[in-house]
């Protein structure tokens, strides 16, 4: 009782009590009228929040589970893809790929730095029968922010198909799929739409719904074009998810009732909050320039034992933070501030991180870290999201 639970993860993440409430109503029947009133109303929000005229499909299963859906349905065994890894999910992508039976492009970006999109040009016109381009928006291993709408102007102007990981950036940055020219945006459930884990979501752009079309799918689960012949009729292919979309109906009318621009606006003042205590404290960012929205990536100092920070934060200080993967586990602290965040949750988040860095045998000078973090998070409120602040060392 001495300290309330915070979840400052980069997934799962916070579930508000209307989410909450709304998971907990009594089943429903995925194959009768209320659920396909349900879904008709998800539909509708859906494209909204993706930016796309077209369905967006929800899936039974983990982000992992779209991601496969999407290299299974849109390229066939023999086919090139370039691939984009920057870090543990970059990887994942080239798992996926490798077993689709496909070959693999890979452009190798140093961990904590974004892709250069002449590096993609560069690639693709070098061999141009590469048939995709599979990327993240925010590589969440390391907090970084792919640049996917200059990458966009690249392959949208080629046959290569751009297939975007967005599961830990759909509904915190903008990421407009039809007006940028992605082909297709996959999503998760736990991280910026506040759910727990078990759904994804997945849409196609006209030119990548025609490649679908052609495709035999990989594995008799994920096809995609029966999906969207039963989302016409307010059902999915299998059974559903039934409370997770429920819930995420809720979660949906959250995010827009005020406007996804109020939303993304929270969300950049947050980050700025972050990197301004962060870098208040004396810290190094990891992700220098182009960072995400939604995570902020923090080295330790030489000497500290991150998983020890990790270990008091949450046993003394009630905050849930995560650590580094690979090569970085024990030398970085991962703070999400996703969906169900506020500035108080990061402002515990900076207290206990702080502390615990302490604790754990280390040392900050400053006294004024949390008055810095919240200056930040007014200015960056004041002003317009996406722009950096000077006092931010972005």
């Amino acid at each position: 009782m001495l300290n309330k639970f915070r979840l400052l993860t980069p997934g799962p993440t916070p579930l508000p009590e209307r989410v909450r409430l709304a998971l907990a109503k009594d089943m429903i029947h995925h194959r009768k009228s209320e659920f396909k009133a349900v879904m008709g109303r998800v539909q509708e929000k859906l494209r909204v929040l993706f930016g796309t005229a077209d369905v967006v499909l929800p899936l039974s299963c983990s982000g992992t589970g779209a991601m496969t859906a999407a290299v299974y349905s849109l390229f066939t065994p023999g086919q090139r893809v370039l691939v984009v890894e920057g870090g543990k999910f970059g990887q994942r992508w080239r798992g996926i790929a490798a077993s689709r039976g496909l070959l693999t492009t890979v452009i190798e970006v140093p961990w904590g730095q974004a892709v250069d999109p002449q590096a993609v040009a560069d690639a693709l016109r070098a061999d141009p029968t590469i048939a995709g381009v599979l990327v993240q928006h925010s590589e969440t291993s390391t907090g970084v922010l792919h640049p996917v709408e200059e990458v966009a102007r690249i392959t949208r102007e080629t046959n290569t198909l751009l297939v975007v990981d967005g599961i830990s950036a759909v509904s915190l940055a903008p990421c407009p799929m039809d007006q940028w020219g992605i082909d297709c945006l996959v999503t998760g459930s736990q991280k910026g739409l506040m759910l727990p884990p078990g759904l994804a979501l997945l849409a196609l752009s006209p030119r990548a719904w025609q490649r679908a079309e052609s495709v035999t799918p990989g594995c008799f689960y994920f096809n995609l074009p029966k999906e969207r012949a039963k989302i016409a009729q307010g059902q999915t292919l299998f059974t559903s998810p039934v409370n997770l979309v429920v819930g995420l109906d809720e979660s949906l009318d959250m995010l827009l009732e005020n406007g996804l621009e109020a939303v993304y606006a929270k969300q950049w003042a947050l980050t700025m909050q972050a990197r301004a205590g962060v870098t208040a404290m004396g810290l190094e960012l990891y992700a220098k320039t182009h960072f995400a929205w939604g995570i902020t990536s923090v080295l330790l100092p030489e000497g500290i034992d991150g998983v020890e920070v990790l270990r008091i934060a949450m046993e003394k200080y009630g905050v849930c933070l995560a650590g580094g993967q690979d090569h970085m586990k024990g030398r970085m602290v991962r703070i999400g501030h996703m969906g169900w965040v506020d500035w108080a949750d990061l402002a515990a988040g900076l207290y206990a991180l702080n502390r615990g860095i302490i604790e754990a045998g280390g040392h900050c000078g400053s006294r004024d870290y949390q008055e810095a973090a919240m200056a930040a998070y007014r200015a960056a409120l004041a002003g317009k999201p996406g722009q950096a602040l000077p006092l931010v060392h972005s």
